[in-house]
């Protein structure tokens, strides 16, 4: 009975210290920190569906050409499920499913003028898109949600997968690159993996967990950060690369979009993929911590500029190395740094960030985790 109500008390405990944050020894920091972290991630949410959300579903950028991406929906949606907004929620997926999705499942990466402009599809939406109708399903008691999910989530294995020598499976950036198994490792998503391998096909969505903290563990052997892209070999070694479509940089750097990896998994259950974001906090624990891009020894590189997307993941950093003190600070500068200079990617992120790295909202953790 005493070891039943010791496992008990630890299972609460651990549940609040994901809420609140707590110091190395486990006490909890601050007892008003609970509902805070929910108000300040419901604002940060509220903030970016106010601003880029059209009344129809449509998530406009506004500041790259009053354009519309999978990604954005998909974050919209990730964040109308956390929030528990279950009209706006079907407002966007309806919006989504009407305009982007193919005959496969998976979503065209982007509309503009009235169209689809590219039918391509990025893994990463896919992704977060099965997530938040996985998330949305359970929240609002919509098994055809969770239906719809699982839709898109057989869609990606089938077509957004590429398999090493040995059979193993890696997430690649979208269909297109399968062949040459082109990576974007901010789009390796603990947390997604783990909510879908509930809707079937458990062991592909453990093998896609595992064989991305491989290939992310392989890339930080030689060097301080991440990547954007990343080429895998037949043994699912993977190295840094440029750019795939030839654009600048023209060398492989620590960007905007690599900044989403130690958020992706500072919020994983296991503790194998929050020691790799933890792994990051050195390079990103300096005063220049906003500075976008860096190169992937950790300096700023040059025409580095301060971003909120750069202190939110250097969030993602400090929560993975147990540091809850320094997530609050760096979450706090990256939502006045995005009051300052507003952009979609800023205030999408300073809100997925406040979800992910300080409350349960996207997903509760088992007691047995980690």
């Amino acid at each position: 009975m005493i070891a039943r109500r010791q496992r008990i008390a630890a299972a609460t405990l651990a549940a609040v210290c994901v809420m609140a944050g707590c110091s190395s020894d486990g006490s909890v920091e601050s007892s008003a920190a609970v509902p805070s972290a929910q108000t300040e991630a419901h604002g940060a949410a509220t903030r970016f569906l106010s601003r880029y959300l059209q009344p129809d579903g449509r998530v406009v950028r506004r500041d790259q050409g009053a354009d519309t991406v999978s990604e954005g929906q998909a974050y919209a949606m990730l964040m109308t499920a956390a929030t528990g907004d279950e009209a706006r929620f079907a407002r966007i997926w309806s919006w989504t499913r009407t305009h982007l999705q193919r005959g496969d499942g998976l979503l065209a990466w982007r509309w503009k003028d009235g169209r689809i402009a590219d039918r391509q599809a990025a893994s990463d939406a896919d992704l977060d898109a099965a997530h938040a109708l996985v998330l949305a399903g359970q929240r609002f008691g919509r098994p055809a949600l969770r239906r719809d999910g699982g839709r898109i989530a057989a869609a990606l294995l089938a077509n957004e997968t590429a398999r090493g020598g040995d059979g193993r499976r890696l997430l690649v950036a979208g269909p297109w690159a399968v062949s040459e198994k082109i990576v974007n490792p901010s789009y390796f998503a603990p947390p997604a993996y783990a909510a879908l391998a509930a809707t079937g096909d458990g062991a592909d969505w453990q093998e896609l967990s595992d064989q991305a903290r491989r290939t992310t563990e392989g890339l930080l052997t030689v060097a301080e950060l991440p990547p954007e892209w990343a080429r895998a070999d037949s043994a699912m070694q993977a190295q840094a690369m440029a750019s795939p479509d030839g654009r600048a940089p023209r060398r492989p750097l620590y960007g905007f979009g690599a900044a989403r990896l130690p958020v992706r998994f500072a919020g994983a259950c296991d503790a194998a993929s929050r020691e790799i974001a933890g792994r990051l906090w050195p390079a990103l624990s300096g005063a220049d911590a906003g500075l976008l891009p860096r190169r992937l020894g950790g300096p700023p590189a040059a025409g580095a500029v301060r971003h909120a997307m750069g202190l939110v993941g250097a969030a993602g950093a400090a929560r993975g190395a147990g540091r809850p003190a320094d997530v609050r600070r760096l979450l706090a500068q990256a939502a006045d740094q995005d009051r300052a200079a507003p952009t979609y990617y800023g205030a999408a992120w300073v809100a997925l960030g406040r979800l992910w790295l300080t409350t349960e909202l996207l997903g509760r953790c088992p007691p047995s985790a980690g």
